[in-house]
């Protein structure tokens, strides 16, 4: 029992949702000593939806394995290449499948649906005591996870929120334009730590941030009224999920402003995803509203980046298209480079962003 309270305590202590399933399946490998202990995550809309990999610990191994969260969709496995791993996630309970190895299958939900599957590989059977176990486990660490959401996400749209951002801010220039991390996580490390542990996932690559303001909203809510302009926010927060990748950033500041953060490989792939919200807004009609648009303005960020200052650079971008226009995406330095903006000096890059 002292055992599983340790995991429990040190499971609870986390506040880096990357070390969250490292820590789950560190936990469950250490206390029932299954041959393998994974968790799939659901990727993808629709029909195509695929799993991820996001912590595989097999017995003996001192690394945690999980899958890139950078490559292209197409690169995951689709999710009916496991049957009993797709029947998991549909009837959403745990079950147990004999076998060499016998296997043992929990689904993973947020508070609104089932987003992956804990798979066990065992020797033996699972006992009921043991998948009682399991589960009660996974309630805790769901409990957890709801919580860290009350904290962390804007309770309109379920998007992270504005006191959120520094530190998801200094996370990707820093694993994006420092030197590559370690192929793996230590199953070992302490997870006090857990700020100096990079996932492998985060490679290398370009980091972006792009705001994102609602044209005329203030027509919306003075048209139709507060409820409306709220569904308004609420459907363009699941455009935004639809059209992003799962991994990306997606803040809302507050107001019709948003924020997002992501890893691309170039400015053609950065503007390309902005430009594809743009149009999949433009292109969507709202109850009682009809279409809105929004504009874009976005900016790479420097190794020498504070939040306020990339912030700044992407705001200047959004002024700019509102100014001329509307519905469009601005690249701030494309801006500057055609003498439309100007560079903010660096001693005004210290400002506070709150």
């Amino acid at each position: 029992m002292s055992s599983v309270v340790d995991h429990l305590a040190e499971l609870t202590g986390l506040r880096d949702r990357d070390v969250l399933d490292v820590s789950l399946v560190s936990a469950l490998r250490d206390l029932m000593h299954p041959r393998s202990a994974a968790i799939y995550r659901v990727v993808g809309e629709g029909t195509d939806r695929r799993w991820i990999t996001r912590a595989r610990l097999a017995d003996g191994d001192v690394s945690a394995q999980s899958d890139s969260l950078w490559a292209d969709l197409s690169a995951y496995p689709a999710i009916d290449v496991d049957a009993d791993r797709a029947l998991c996630l549909h009837r959403q309970e745990a079950f147990t499948v004999d076998g060499k190895p016998a296997r043992a299958y929990f689904p993973l939900a947020n508070e609104f649906e089932v987003i992956g599957v804990l798979e066990l590989h065992t020797d033996l059977l699972l006992r009921p005591e043991e998948v009682r176990l399991a589960c009660s486990i996974l309630r805790i660490f769901r409990n957890f996870q709801a919580l860290l959401d009350y904290s962390e996400r804007d309770t309109l749209t379920g998007l992270l929120n504005r006191k959120t951002f520094d530190e998801s801010f200094l996370r990707l220039v820093g694993g994006a334009l420092s030197s590559p991390p370690p192929p793996s996580l230590s199953a070992n490390t302490s997870l006090g730590d857990s700020h100096r542990i990079a996932l492998h996932s985060r490679g290398q690559g370009s980091a972006w941030l792009g705001v994102i303001d609602i044209d005329h909203f203030k027509r919306v809510n003075d048209g139709h009224g507060h409820l409306i302009g709220d569904e308004v926010l609420l459907l363009l927060s699941r455009l935004m999920r639809s059209t992003f990748r799962f991994h990306d950033h997606l803040f809302r500041f507050g107001g019709e402003e948003f924020v997002v953060l992501m890893r691309c490989g170039s400015e053609a792939d950065a503007a390309s995803a902005f430009e594809r919200l743009r149009t999949n807004v433009s292109d969507y009609v709202f109850p009682r509203v009809g279409r809105i648009t929004v504009s874009v303005g976005f900016t790479s960020l420097r190794p020498e980046d504070t939040p306020s200052a990339a912030f700044e650079r992407a705001d200047k971008a959004v002024y700019w298209a509102k100014q001329n226009g509307r519905n469009q995406v601005a690249h701030q330095a494309d801006l500057v480079a055609r003498g439309l903006l100007t560079e903010a000096s660096p001693d005004n890059r210290d400002a506070e962003l709150f």
